[in-house]
């Protein structure tokens, strides 16, 4: 019974570590999974998403209406837009 115990704790502690995403871009705004599927684009900075249209991002994993409007008014606060279609 120890045993399970401690290989629970073991294995909750390996699962938290598999889902961590790289940087602080974003963190607090939109949701973990859409921060991976930019970070695995390689978009960590508002430079770089700033070169994406909305439609674009929205075919991303992770990416749903929810956190669409989230970075949207996340960005129209920094003043930061998508490219144009």
């Amino acid at each position: 019974m120890i045993n399970l115990i401690i290989m629970t704790k073991c294995l909750r502690s390996v699962c938290i570590v598999s889902h961590v995403v790289e940087g602080d871009f974003l963190r607090g705004i939109i949701t973990v999974s859409a921060r991976r599927a930019l970070e695995k684009e390689k978009i960590n900075s508002f430079e770089k998403l700033s070169g994406y249209s909305e439609k674009e991002i929205m075919e991303l994993k992770g990416f749903g209406k929810s956190t669409m409007e989230k970075l949207k008014i996340y960005m129209k606060e920094n003043d930061i837009s998508f490219k144009s279609n």
